[in-house]
């Protein structure tokens, strides 16, 4: 795995705020796609440890067991799929996009945008995307990783003053925290 985006904040062409993250992995793209669209392989990484979807455009989206917030159960809907290579979906008040690209040698550009509702909420949705996103880069590496779902973490805090203190945008409330 190589990190060619470690987390940025930008604003869209329409512009809406964002963060976004990009990673290479050596894998395929099929199985990078597996990471984010089965619900056992999101579970090792993405922070709603309990997810169901349907996988077509207008299809929900469920997730629950998040540590910050244990008794939450939102729905997302699903915006666009085209598989092996995108996905976006509502979550909360932001939209998710995964978009994949195969590379040469059988791996794949991974790219996480995070589309947010809230400009403030940048530094802290990043933060929160860089934990996840390491244990992603664990699990595709086959290592174990506590990851995201144990709340907001002394790693979690750091990184959020990182991401402060090289300029995104922060002030939104911490679930679990405020």
């Amino acid at each position: 795995m190589t990190t060619t985006n470690p987390g940025s904040y930008l604003r869209l062409d329409d512009g809406r705020p964002a963060v976004r993250f990009e990673r290479i992995y050596d894998h395929p793209v099929e199985k990078v796609w597996a990471f984010v669209t089965e619900p056992d392989e999101l579970a090792h990484w993405f922070p709603a440890p309990r997810i169901t979807l349907d996988l077509v455009p207008g299809g929900t989206i469920t997730f629950a067991g998040d540590p910050a917030v244990p008794d939450l159960r939102t729905t997302g809907r699903i915006l666009a799929v085209d598989p092996p290579r995108h996905l976006s979906f509502t979550w909360g008040d932001d939209e998710l996009r995964f978009d994949l690209a195969p590379l040469d040698g059988g791996r794949t550009r991974f790219t996480l945008t995070d589309v947010l509702e809230a400009r403030d909420a940048a530094a802290r949705n990043a933060a929160g995307w860089d934990v996840c996103l390491a244990a992603l880069d664990a699990f595709a590496e086959g290592r174990s990783f506590e990851g995201p779902h144990s709340g907001p973490t002394p790693q979690w805090e750091k990184l959020y003053a990182e991401y402060v203190a090289a300029g995104l945008p922060a002030g939104a409330a911490v679930p679990g925290k405020d």
